[in-house]
């Protein structure tokens, strides 16, 4: 195979955004865009030679169409797809990949009988920051990794169809299963919503592993201030992982403690601090989105199996699902 023709549905922020990295790949042609939104539509003044079109049908019914990226609300994903992939089309869907457990088992029972590539828009994945921690975790800079911690706050956008941990905690959920080496086995979450009939806008969640390793992850709606930043904390060093940052993202901290013998009390040992230089990784300039897209067509031409694949669209779901059920029970433990 190769040029790759493209279909996209949806196309707002996330959307445009898709056209506009698709469009800069030469082996690429972008055939239709489908939005609800008429005024969405006006790509057809940017783009003259993109069929623009309100029907998905249009974009399913196409035999010129190879893959269909999808960047529509949550709620939509799982039709949209399922119809994508019963055509014979590709898909790459954003994030998260369906509402249910369920409805992403179905997804990649599909995409396996007919031999079709299914990717989760998992963006963060393929960011050089992230690629760099996992470098970072995999070479044992840290040793063993003691907790995740991590803050993805703002104000707004508030979203109808999902509660604040399936549109942000998704992010971190996803960063987790790419660079740690275990998979958490239970979850407690605890939320609130302050707006009547909306769902909730803030939400802590913790996750428990089956060693010492622990995360906790805040996330909210409500913040007057704007903050993506991460540590993840280790044996030997620590990382501070700020994506608001425009450089620096990623800063590696030879700090912790060692334990040294109590000499006046054998069985308490006594904490010893280290403090040593900050590292400051380089870190390439690729935009994520375009970077992932990439690797998208790649999957397609060379029939491998992508790295943010439906399984792992569905270890996300079921990690969402389980610290949704925790939320509307006061926090109570729930095994994974």
């Amino acid at each position: 195979m190769d040029a790759i023709n493209i279909g996209v549905i949806g196309y707002g922020y996330w959307g445009s955004k898709m056209v506009r990295n698709f469009l800069q790949m030469s082996d690429i042609t972008v055939v239709a865009i489908c939005d609800l939104q008429p005024s969405q539509l006006r790509t057809k003044v940017q783009y003259p030679n993109i069929e623009v079109t309100r029907n998905s049908q249009d974009l399913f019914k196409n035999p010129k169409i190879d893959a269909i990226a999808i960047a529509t609300p949550v709620s939509t994903h799982f039709y949209l797809t399922l119809k994508a992939l019963q055509t014979g089309k590709h898909v790459l869907v954003s994030k998260p990949l369906t509402a249910t457990s369920e409805q992403a088992q179905r997804l990649i029972e599909e995409a396996n009988r007919r031999q079709l590539i299914l990717m989760v828009d998992h963006t963060f994945i393929y960011s050089s920051a992230v690629r760099k921690i996992q470098e970072l975790i995999n070479n044992k800079e840290l040793a063993n990794i003691y907790y995740y911690d991590s803050v993805r706050v703002n104000l707004g956008l508030f979203q109808y169809d999902v509660n604040v941990i399936w549109d942000l905690a998704v992010h971190d959920l996803a960063i987790m299963d790419f660079v740690l080496s275990s998979q958490p086995i239970a979850v407690s979450a605890v939320g609130m919503s302050h707006i009547q009939g909306m769902p909730e806008n803030i939400g802590y969640l913790t996750l428990f592993f089956d060693s010492n390793l622990i995360a906790h992850i805040h996330v909210n709606w409500l913040a007057p201030v704007k903050t993506r930043q991460t540590i993840i904390g280790g044996e030997l060093k620590m990382i501070v992982y700020d994506d608001l940052e425009t450089s620096g993202k990623v800063k590696v901290y030879d700090k912790g403690i060692t334990l040294v013998k109590n000499t006046k009390n054998i069985y308490q040992p006594l904490v010893d601090y280290r403090t040593g230089n900050i590292w400051i990784p380089q870190l390439d300039l690729i935009e994520p989105l375009y970077r992932e897209i990439s690797h998208f067509i790649d999957c397609i031409k060379l029939n491998k199996c992508p790295l943010t694949d439906g399984r792992n669209g569905l270890r996300v779901i079921r990690i969402l699902e389980a610290a949704t059920k925790s939320m509307k029970e006061q926090g109570k433990l729930i095994e994974l």
